[in-house]
């Protein structure tokens, strides 16, 4: 028996280090000086792996990925059912054609750490879980992690469930290799391939219409995918960054085809089986969670966040005009009642706001100051209005209708510009929040 120390490269892209250590107590000493490297919250356990492991493992720290060699990212939230016959299909099908590891990065709250643990011990394949404490982005975000973590030139990443085969895996990166294609997808809507372990023709309504949005939302980034939903792919390590990725909730690809899409992409048929154990993952919630995930990954440019800003502050009216309204039938002067509605419409557009443009940067400061800011931006805005309209009236002689839309627009950028600045610019000492997590490191 010998002992691994695992750690996890700083971005995609970098080879992880694993250094070979003779005994326990050195095992453990190589832990330590890894978790110092660590940022906080992050930490390393070794864990005991039989000896004659066929994958070649690097010695050096900037040692380089086998060619051909895969990394199998499996994300997992409390699937201890299906772990045993997960790792005896990937033992069937994969060492024996390319060498392979296989990286699980668990949000479970069952014991789905340590079953993975137990039956990692007989698998001819190093073995790694990644366990967080705290479920940052969801699948998407466990993805991320598993990529971090990967060592190989291919990385495929795979659900839990089974529903996915492992006996595809060779073909994926084969296919890869053929095509020298940077992205491999495994696809259910083309010849050959199959939906039918979708259930219920609720999920399969639900998995065509996101299809058909996704690739009308995106149709320059996703052309030539026709199946932007699956879970299941094989990609070049070198061919994504995981700095730029944002994950939310459980489509990781198109995460991907979008914000990291490689030059080359081609398609392998599959057929999507039935879940083996356990119960499906797919909530309203998530339902909910792929709509903000979209509605982010279209407003990622500053024209695009522009467009969405100005539809937003349009839908302000509403709320400003019903507050006015209820107001002045109360009896109140028309002046005051006009300041209190238009706070209203404030508070709706940064609502709004919040959720659907900027949730990716709500971290980087304190909800009131958020709030405070963008209240101040707000009426700065009709403060400013007033006397930008009687220059333009005053000294440039125009009428008072251009004046005003003139106005209108000159104060609707100018909001913008400050919103994205003064509101939501992560500050330079912010960092991102990650979640903990400990890797344990079997067979």
């Amino acid at each position: 028996m010998s002992s691994f120390e695992s750690t996890v490269p700083e971005e995609l892209g970098d080879p992880a280090v694993r250094a070979s250590t003779a005994s326990e107590p050195e095992g453990r000493a190589g832990v330590e000086r890894a978790n110092a490297r660590r940022p906080e919250g992050l930490s390393t356990i070794a864990l005991s792996t039989p000896a004659g492991a066929p994958r070649r493992r690097a010695e050096r720290e900037n040692a380089v990925p086998e060619p051909g060699a895969v990394t199998i990212v499996v994300p997992t939230f409390n699937e201890s059912a299906n772990i045993r016959e997960l790792l005896r299909r990937i033992t069937e099908s994969v060492p024996s054609r390319l060498p392979c590891e296989v990286v699980f990065v668990d949000d479970s709250t069952d014991d789905t750490p340590e079953v993975i643990s137990r039956e990692a011990q007989d698998c001819p394949f190093p073995v790694t879980v990644l366990h967080r404490e705290e479920a940052v982005g969801g699948l998407g975000g466990a993805v991320v992690e598993g990529l971090k973590a990967a060592s190989s030139d291919w990385i495929v990443v795979m659900d839990g469930d089974l529903q996915h085969p492992p006996s595809l895996i060779p073909e994926l990166v084969a296919s890869g290799e053929r095509s020298a294609a940077g992205l491999v997808v495994a696809s259910r809507y083309i010849k050959g391939g199959s939906r039918e372990g979708l259930a219920g023709g609720y999920r399969v309504a639900v998995s065509r219409g996101a299809t058909w949005l996704t690739k009308t939302l995106f149709p320059r980034r996703l052309r030539g995918i026709s199946d932007p939903m699956s879970g299941f792919f094989a990609i070049r390590r070198s061919a994504v960054t995981a700095d730029i990725l944002q994950p939310l909730g459980y489509k990781i690809l198109l995460e991907l085809a979008v914000r990291s899409r490689p030059r080359q992409v081609t398609e392998v048929p599959f057929v999507f089986q039935d879940r083996f154990a356990g119960e499906s993952k797919s909530t309203a919630q998530e339902g909910f969670r792929f709509l903000r995930h979209l509605v982010g990954l279209r407003t990622a440019s500053p024209v695009a966040r522009m467009v969405v800003f100005g539809l937003i502050g349009a839908t302000g009216f509403l709320p400003n005009l019903l507050g006015l309204y209820a107001l002045t039938a109360a009896g109140m002067h028309y002046v005051p009642a006009e300041i209190l509605a238009n706070q209203l419409g404030v508070a709706w557009n940064f609502l709004l706001i919040e959720h659907l443009l900027f949730r990716e940067r709500r971290r980087h400061r304190t909800w009131w100051d958020r709030v405070g800011r963008f209240g101040l931006l707000a009426n700065a805005d009709l403060v400013l209005r007033i006397p930008l309209i009687a220059l333009f009236v005053g000294h440039f002689g125009m009428g008072a209708l251009s004046a005003t839309a003139l106005a209108l627009v000159m104060t609707f950028v100018l909001r913008f510009v400050g919103t994205e600045a003064l509101v939501y610019l992560p500050r330079r000492s912010s960092e991102a929040a990650g979640g903990s997590r400990t890797a344990r490191r079997a067979a």
